[in-house]
């Protein structure tokens, strides 16, 4: 079992809108494999995604990252893990949306780092350690309010992050 594949199976459920565990789970496992490894490089074992490509397009690549790795930390705030599980998976992506955002370096380490993966292992994880027992009520609201503020601020810190890069690199080019 390594950190981005726990190899946990889930049996087969419904529909694409069914809001049980194991459907947000296959739904938040599709979009991780999209973003991080859909696409086979030729001649190597490994596989990039969608993330470093689109994190390409300059100023805002890596913030559309961010928001579709949004989409995986919603899931696990619908499913109820715990505030630290929740805390790990935006740490994942504020490392991935800012390092990211360096210019060159930060596309090969956007390719190398898949946060996606990392955070559906860490939701399947939970999923495995508490089953199908029903999840305690609390403030999901206040927690979904919270997860999107904090993935704001990665958001912006990495775009100001790499406005910072490209500046300091174009006034070393014209010096």
């Amino acid at each position: 079992m390594s950190r981005t594949n726990p190899r946990i199976e889930l049996p087969a459920s419904g529909g694409i809108f069914n809001a049980d565990p194991t459907s947000r789970i296959r739904r938040a496992r599709a979009l991780a494999r999209l973003l991080d490894s859909s696409i086979p490089v030729p001649g190597t074992k490994w596989k990039i995604g969608f993330d470093p490509i689109v994190g390409l397009i300059p100023g805002i690549g890596d913030l559309i990252g961010a928001v579709l790795s949004g989409y995986i930390i919603l899931q696990a705030v619908r499913m109820e893990v715990p505030t630290f599980t929740l805390a790990r998976m935006l740490v994942n992506v504020g490392i991935d949306t800012i390092l990211g955002a360096v210019p060159a370096v930060g596309d090969v380490f956007d390719a190398a780092w898949k946060s996606n993966m990392m955070n559906v292992a860490l939701l399947e994880r939970h999923f495995a350690a508490t089953g199908s027992a029903p999840p305690k009520r609390h403030n999901v609201v206040g927690v979904v309010a919270l997860a999107l503020f904090v993935l704001a601020l990665i958001a912006i810190a990495g775009l100001a992050l790499g406005i910072f890069a490209v500046r300091l690199l174009w006034g070393l080019k014209t010096r």
